[in-house]
């Protein structure tokens, strides 16, 4: 073979588009729209319940549709997730939310633990995005778990202010550990300021 049709093989080879581990089209929609519904699963339990359904991919092949979709990670699919719920306002299932409070707990982890001496020694304070309901609205619930005793309150609103944060601390939680005789000396939370603003405590 002449070195120019060896050159112009080699050429249209490069111009070829990798396909490996390409599965079907309708299973690679199959494994993306998954992908949301259970953002904790990882690949070899994906490629399980999907064979449940009559759908056929391998482990490797999900893996292959996670990296070409940006889902690779456990974080990017509770990103997608999020969207998903922000875009079409469905409630979140209860394994939805397992999952989302399960990367919580890592993100926890991997900043350090928080050390804590006794109940009201440490509460901790968020707001997360429940869903949509027809003709009210967005739905928020703010969330307090005192770090020591892992006491819970939460509440739900239509909106995400500092004062319905302070809210949940006057009507719920103050009068809960005012009950025991205690008090709540500090508050982890993303806008922890404003909320001592709103309660009168700073």
């Amino acid at each position: 073979m002449e070195a120019g049709s060896v050159e112009a093989l080699l050429d249209a080879n490069r111009r070829k588009p990798n396909i490996k581990n390409r599965v079907e089209e309708a299973t690679e929609a199959a494994v993306t729209t998954f992908a949301p519904e259970q953002p904790a699963f990882g690949q070899v339990r994906v490629s399980n319940e999907l064979r449940k359904r009559g759908i056929f991919v391998s482990p490797s092949g999900v893996r292959s549709v996670w990296l070409r979709q940006n889902l690779e990670s456990f974080k990017k699919r509770l990103s997608a997730l999020e969207k998903h719920v922000a875009e079409t306002g469905k409630v979140l299932t209860e394994a939805q939310v397992q999952a989302a409070l399960e990367k919580k707990q890592e993100d926890d982890v991997a900043h350090g633990e928080i050390e804590t001496a006794h109940p009201g020694y440490l509460g901790s304070q968020d707001t997360f995005y429940v869903g949509t309901i027809k003709g009210v609205g967005r739905i928020y619930q703010q969330t307090f778990v005192d770090t020591y005793s892992k006491w819970a309150a939460a509440k739900l609103y239509t909106t995400k202010t500092p004062i319905t944060a302070a809210d949940l601390l006057n009507d719920r939680v103050l009068p809960f550990f005012v009950g025991q005789g205690m008090g709540v000396i500090r508050i982890l939370t993303d806008c922890g300021t404003r909320i001592l603003r709103q309660t009168g405590k700073s």
